[in-house]
């Protein structure tokens, strides 16, 4: 058990890794892995990438044109 304790708490390498620790990393995946069932389980419709893409640009703009304005 303590074997286990000392590698969940093992330093991991920055070039490896964005997690500082194994117990960092293993506790991001489980969030993640949440987060896809839960975006899997979702009922509502699915909106394509081209909507949103061009809601995204609209609402850029907007926001662009507001702070020339000021």
């Amino acid at each position: 058990l303590e074997d286990i304790a000392m590698s969940a708490n093992a330093k991991l390498d920055p070039l490896v890794s964005q997690f500082e620790t194994e117990a960092e990393a293993s506790s991001y995946d489980k969030w993640f892995r949440e987060r896809v069932r839960e975006s899997i389980a979702d009922a509502r419709p699915n909106i394509p990438h081209d909507q949103v893409m061009a809601e995204a640009r609209q609402l850029l703009s907007a926001r662009r044109s507001a702070r020339r304005a000021d």
